[in-house]
């Protein structure tokens, strides 16, 4: 692979304008794309293989002509202090207020004191009001025409909050601006060249257009959610600008040992291009392997970064040596192009070095601090709570999270989840006396707060019933009740032919809840060994992978802690503008597992490939560690620091999902990059020596050659045949 790589990167190097002009008419076809396309998207979430789920679907088939999954919003009206909402003048407000809720989207706007929507001291009502259309396809003028009689309700004295879907807002933009700010002065001071710092900025921004432009472009077509282009944005900034990083500081290392331009770049892209390749397909792996979970839209967006994450690479391997083409000595630091080609001195240890020196040294103490340090972090993840966000969610100033409150004060806790019962009746000798049996049943059950009567739909055949629990949506009370309900239904199906499904949004946070839970290990196994085996290819051993793989479970259970602690615990949590506090998203786990593989493996395969390869060119394997740190260290040091710095920009984020992926992101990279790969690593390869490298000789046959670390390259170019051509050779000198 080295030996393949080190050509398309001379190629690319010596055709630069085809190369840069391809990429910017794949970067034009995008936008294209993009700007032609439909601005709508699918934010639906289902769970196939769930009860939930289940129910959701067999409402659709029986109940045609409504929109299950239209948008809908709860306009709450609370009186003044002293006064009534029934009071003459606070009625006709709030029934002017409603008569408003009317336009072509909107599908009904219920008058509360005609549905009985009072509470019960008389001071809140609220108005159920339900749309043609899904959230994201509402258009300005309902969204405005919801806010005006709100407005309008307030106008007359009453406090007015809106709750519900229909305010659902698409992730703001611009917070990625902050990662790339830091990430331009972190590859400043890397390279002390605004050449160099700004080659992997160009390249990685080149790479997300094309990525999420293609999103954009496909959304309608494959019912891309709003947030499948801001994660491929967050991941493919992130690795692009990594991978870009490592190419062009190889490059200048090969320019420092005295190789002509060209060289220096087909030896960058033969070397650091293999580590780029197979760092790469580790969280392309990752990615991909989220479809394991069988959630639709954890696919789709695991996919769509896996997509952006492969541009990423192309663009590593093809659009960097072709822009170093052309300025080959602009991209070397003043020092460097000082010295003209002459090998530089390296006498004088840099950090690097002396940092893995110091660990050679002490390696049971830097190798206990690092594993204690990070279990101790871990520990607020055994705690850990799962859920799906909901209003009460929302900042306490949004008007989502004050209607929620609003509710809750004047009809109970469990107003805000109610469960939906869907009996079928399809095949039971009466309808009706059927969901009489259920209604009946579930009113005797414990933490029911109200029960509705049944509604039959046109045939007859199938009814849905309003199940409001006592307590909270997220509460362990709520999902127990769902699960008594769900176990009741056998007796009910046996006694009246009628099927029992309990749905609605609470039941489906604790469906996915459960899918996730039991697809985590699955997952795991899958991701994990897949990696295993492309890193046992890598380093031809087994110890490092394994150590790798180790490590990065440590540092994945410790970010899941620190989530836990700020987002559950709220420890922290004004410093990160998490205003509430409550159950982590349900995804968040399985998640960072497949992200946070994928990128952890980044600095595995870039740093112990460096050592690999000085230990195959016959070094002892603590001077190997030496060497590994002395060429990489400062890099993998500032591509970490770049990539926590990207994810960090998301924490400012209005979208909790969006704040909590990429804060846990964030904490995770800082965990892996600098606790377990600077730390952990050389301490457990120092006390390894070379037992790290073994593999079996049997395993050494059967596993394919990559040549990752360039040994068959370095020999096929010490050949005669392997040098460039003269004359081209005093041509790029000259450059």
């Amino acid at each position: 692979m080295a030996t393949f790589l080190y050509r398309l990167g001379r190629l690319a190097f010596r055709r630069r304008w085809y190369a840069a002009l391809i990429w910017v008419l794949l970067l034009v076809l995008a936008g294209t794309g993009a700007a032609t396309a439909s601005k709508s998207t699918n934010n639906d979430f289902s769970i196939p293989g769930t009860e939930a789920q289940a129910a959701f679907d067999l409402l659709e088939q029986r109940f045609p002509g409504q929109t299950p999954d239209g948008a809908a919003a709860r306009v709450v009206f609370k009186a003044p202090d002293g006064q009534k909402i029934t009071d003459v003048r606070n009625q006709a407000a709030v029934e002017k207020a409603v008569a408003e809720l009317a336009g072509p989207q909107v599908a009904s706007a219920a008058d509360p004191f005609k549905a009985h929507a009072v509470s019960k001291d008389g001071t809140t009502a609220y108005s159920s009001v339900s749309y043609k259309a899904r959230p994201q396809d509402l258009t300005d003028a309902s969204r405005d025409t919801l806010k005006g009689a709100a407005q309008h309700g307030r106008d007359a004295g009453l406090t007015v909050e809106i709750g519900g879907s229909a305010l659902q807002s698409m992730p703001e933009g611009g917070s990625e601006i902050i990662g790339i700010a830091v990430s331009a002065v972190v590859l400043l001071i890397t390279f002390s060249s605004l050449v160099a710092a700004g080659l992997p900025l160009l390249t990685a921004i080149i790479g997300v257009g094309i990525g999420v432009s293609s999103i954009a472009a496909l959304a309608p077509l494959l019912d891309l959610s709003s947030n499948t282009s801001t994660l491929a944005m967050m991941i493919g900034l992130a690795v692009g600008i990594d991978y870009a990083l490592f190419i062009v500081s190889r490059y200048r290392a090969e320019v420092a040992e005295g190789r002509a331009r060209e060289e220096a770049a087909g030896r960058a892209v033969g070397t650091a291009g293999s580590a780029v390749v197979f760092a790469g397909l580790t969280v392309v792996i990752a990615l991909a392997g989220l479809a394991v979970v069988n959630i639709p839209m954890l696919t789709k967006m695991g996919l769509a970064a896996a997509g952006t994450v492969a541009i990423a690479v192309l663009i590593a391997l093809t659009l960097i040596p072709a822009l170093l083409g052309f300025a080959p000595r602009k991209v070397l630091a003043r020092k460097d192009r000082k010295r003209d080609g002459r090998p530089e001195d390296t006498d004088k240890p840099n950090m690097g070095t002396r940092w893995a020196r110091f660990v050679l040294r002490k390696p049971v103490w830097v190798l206990a601090a690092g594993v204690l340090g990070l279990g101790a972090i871990a520990v607020p993840a055994a705690s850990l709570q799962l859920g799906l966000p909901d209003d009460g969610a929302q900042p306490k100033s949004s008007t989502q999270r004050k209607a929620y409150d609003m509710l809750a004060d004047g009809f109970g806790a469990g107003f805000n989840g109610p469960l939906m019962i869907v009996t079928d009746a399809a095949k039971a000798s009466d309808p009706k006396a059927a969901a009489d049996t259920v209604v009946k049943t579930i009113k005797g059950m414990d933490d029911v707060a109200m029960v509705t009567p049944a509604n039959f739909n046109k045939a007859g055949d199938t009814a849905t019933i309003t199940v409001v629990p006592k307590s909270k949506p997220t509460g362990t009370e709520t999902e127990d009740l769902v699960h008594a309900i769900r176990d009741k239904g056998g007796k009910i199906t046996a006694d009246t032919g009628a099927k029992v499904l309990v749905t609605g949004s609470t039941a489906m946070n604790i469906d996915v809840s459960q899918k996730l839970n039991d697809a985590l290990l699955p997952y795991l196994a899958l991701v994990v060994g897949l990696a295993f085996l492309l890193l046992m290819v890598v380093f031809r051993s087994v110890l490092v992978p394994l150590k790798a793989a180790l490590g990065f479970l440590l540092s994945v259970v410790a970010a899941l802690g620190a989530v836990v602690a700020v987002f559950q615990w709220g420890w922290l949590g004004s410093l990160f503008g998490v205003e509430e506090t409550g159950p982590i998203m349900s995804m968040m786990p399985i998640f960072m597992v497949g992200v946070v593989f994928g990128l952890a493996m980044d600095y595995e395969v870039f740093l112990v490939t460096r050592m690999r390869e000085a230990f195959v060119h016959g070094e002892r394997p603590g001077q190997a560690v030496v060497t590994g740190f002395k060429h990489g260290a400062r890099v993998v040091s500032a591509a970490a620091v770049i990539m926590i710095s990207v994810f960090a920009g998301f924490i400012g984020s209005s979208e909790s999902m969006i704040k909590m992926i990429g804060f846990g992101l964030a904490i995770a990279v800082f965990f892996d990059a600098f606790v377990v790969r600077m730390a952990i690593v050389p301490a457990v390869l120092a006390l390894l020596g070379k037992a790290a490298w073994w593999l079996p000789g049997w395993l050494g046959r059967i596993l394919p050659n990559v040549d990752v670390e360039g040994e068959q390259l370095q020999k096929q170019l010490a050949t005669p045949s392997g040098d460039p051509d003269p004359d081209e050779k005093r041509e790029l000198v000259g450059v």
